[in-house]
């Protein structure tokens, strides 16, 4: 398992999930504090070796379900939408406590954050979102992330935190996936119900056949099973994100699989193609509301890999909101030099034009991004 040694110490930027069984006790009356601690002291591990961490973290219903007299042995699929809701509004508090606690023993600082489907599909909120995650990483912080399950509806859920941890994936251009879960990958048929199913270690191109081969969850307090986690596989290699599936349930599990080439456990390969998609999208599939014309210090300054600051921007043409595609074209002779989306509206856009990042609060009079256009979200045609 050499090649997937590979790629997780080349990432830079991890997601891990949590399963609801690895974060709960059977019976769902408070979180598993040994297991939880070897996690804290496993991130931090993975914080020294210069590696962001972000946590898609299960549980909140779970440990909500003795407050709303919901029996450990009901199957999620069964209980109604609203209990589910509420008894996740009682086992959130409960879940980030445990993290707080054991993280805080490791001098380490989490931050919890609720999503709901809104946030990644609307293209401004995407970008609050993303923007407020990447201020946390870069301040050392690591994120806690769970769905906005009292909140959400059936037709806005993300449904399970493998979709979720793929979605966040893309959202902050993360350089990994790893699914903490009770089984250790893709088999070719489900092991508990067939003795003869072959592990499979890495998949280089994932097709209807392992679509095929994924099955539901199993009874007890998860809602994802295999199925989830291929779905979930399938989104974040559109985005040229690797994903793995491992089993979570021993303490330092996270430890091993960073560290143990023998660790069993199945990659999901992202190909060079797919390393390019979300900027396809962006090319191909959005178009743009407006213009902004930049200098010749902007635009070598993005040739050479930069994102484009409000200093660059010397015109703005358009009406355009944030979150917008706009051109990027260059001011001396108006060639299209790529396209990208604008982190302010046209009219913001055209009152910090040609000014310092450092000057954006005293002229708008609120503390906006640095960036006009961040590099991962634009794409150069020069």
């Amino acid at each position: 398992m050499m090649q997937t040694l590979d790629v997780l110490k080349a990432a830079r930027s991890v997601v891990i999930k949590i399963g609801t069984a690895l974060i709960a006790r059977e019976d769902a009356d408070g979180v598993r504090t040994e297991w939880l601690t070897a996690l804290a002291q496993d991130v931090a591990a993975l914080r020294k070796q210069g590696k962001n961490v972000t946590i898609i973290s299960s549980g909140g219903i779970a440990l909500g379900r003795s407050a709303l007299g919901i029996s450990p042995q009901t199957p999620p699929q069964k209980i109604p939408l609203e209990h589910k809701q509420a008894a996740s509004s009682v086992g959130q508090f409960r879940v980030f406590h445990g993290y707080h606690e054991a993280f805080s023993a490791q001098e380490l600082t989490c931050a919890q954050i609720l999503l709901t489907m809104t946030e990644t599909e609307n293209r401004a909120m995407h970008l609050n979102a993303r923007a407020t995650l990447q201020t946390l990483l870069d301040k050392g912080i690591v994120p806690i992330i769970n769905e906005n399950d009292t909140v959400s509806t059936a037709e806005i859920r993300f449904g399970d935190n493998d979709r979720l941890a793929a979605r966040v994936a893309q959202m902050i251009n993360a350089d990994v996936v790893v699914l903490l879960s009770t089984i250790d990958g893709l088999y070719t048929a489900n092991p508990y119900k067939n003795p003869g199913a072959q592990h499979i270690p890495i998949v280089e191109t994932l097709g209807d056949e392992h679509v095929s081969m994924a099955g539901d969850a199993l009874p007890g307090l998860s809602t994802g099973g295999m199925k989830s986690k291929i779905e979930a596989a399938q989104t974040a290699l559109r985005a040229g994100i690797p994903l793995l599936i491992a089993d979570g349930r021993a303490e330092h599990a996270l430890d091993n699989i960073f560290n143990n080439a023998e660790m069993r456990c199945t990659l999901f390969m992202a190909s060079a193609h797919e390393k390019n998609a979300r900027k396809s999208w962006i090319h191909a599939h959005l178009k743009p509301k407006g213009a902004v014309y930049v200098d010749s210090g902007a635009l070598q300054a993005l040739k050479n890999g930069k994102s484009l600051l409000p200093v660059g921007v010397k015109k703005v043409e358009g009406v355009f909101a944030r979150g917008d595609a706009v051109e990027i074209r260059a001011l001396e002779d108006g060639q299209r030099l790529g396209i990208g989306l604008s982190a302010y509206s046209s009219k913001d856009a055209g009152d910090i034009m040609g000014k310092k990042s450092a000057d954006i609060l005293e002229i708008l009079g609120y503390a906006g991004r640095d960036e006009l256009i961040h590099r991962n979200d634009m794409v150069l045609e020069v």
